[in-house]
């Protein structure tokens, strides 16, 4: 008899929010596009956020990630309390902690691809960690296209070129916000293999926002968000299970 591989459980966490809101306007204009959620995001795990549109999956991203502010509850990555940082530490804390993969790529067109891959490295002080940066250059089939400039390279080409500059600097955690929204299938489904090796080879930690069911089938788990709040979750999903649930919530949305 054959039994179901288990996803690894750690006790560590990575990032983690609690009784988190994000409340836009007052009185009659007032939006909470968060409700007091709260959720865990374990060391090296891959995790898929999705939900309609205007569900807060973004926002809850982007508050976790330290690019937005919160109106209430608390964040942290690692052991550190975002709230209690000022400007300047908050902008150090996302250089130095957190990775970042965004739809458009974000690459300078006047750099080559290894001088982007580093940048962050650069304007921090730090000098990379050669042997580290090499093995994920190998990892993303980069070695032939390092003196290339982005205008060189092809879209799937440039957001390897982005995975590469997030992984470089060996974040505590990577965030993804629709990171294949601007490919084609086949290079979507090349990027999200290399972030599924980067959790299971590198013991990275991941959270992507996406609306596409196959993108998030490379996840270990999936948690469903509906109008600010966490509805669901999915461990070990599938993309016909993921598609299946996103109907359900569709259907349910129409008919309450």
């Amino acid at each position: 008899m054959t039994t179901t591989p288990t996803v690894p459980r750690t006790t560590a966490v990575a990032a983690r929010a609690t009784e988190l809101s994000k409340v836009y306007g007052q009185g009659e204009t007032q939006v909470i596009a968060l409700d007091r959620v709260s959720v865990d995001f374990r060391q090296g795990e891959f995790t898929a956020i999705m939900g309609p549109s205007g569900s807060g999956k973004s926002t809850l991203m982007h508050c976790v990630a330290g690019l937005d502010s919160f109106s209430s509850g608390s964040v942290r990555i690692g052991e550190t309390e975002l709230s209690t940082l000022k400007d300047k530490q908050l902008t150090q804390l996302r250089r130095d902690k957190i990775g970042f993969i965004f739809q458009a790529f974000n690459l300078l067109p006047t750099l080559t691809a290894l001088e982007n891959i580093t940048l962050p490295m650069d304007i921090a002080g730090r000098k990379p960690d050669q042997a580290w940066v090499q093995k994920v250059i190998d990892m993303l089939g980069l070695s032939g296209r390092l003196k290339h400039r982005p205008t060189e390279l092809s879209g799937g080409q440039q957001q390897r070129v982005a995975v590469a500059r997030a992984l470089a600097s060996q974040p505590e955690i990577i965030f993804g916000d629709e990171p294949t929204g601007n490919l084609d299938s086949r290079s979507g489904a090349e990027v999200l293999g290399f972030l599924r090796n980067s959790v299971r080879e590198l013991g990275q930690t991941v959270v992507m926002v996406t609306h596409d069911p196959a993108a998030a089938s490379y996840a270990d788990r999936v948690i469903f968000l509906a109008d600010g709040r966490i509805v669901d979750e999915m461990l070990r999903p599938s993309a016909d299970g993921v598609l299946d649930r996103m109907k359900a919530f569709d259907a349910k949305g129409r008919t309450s």
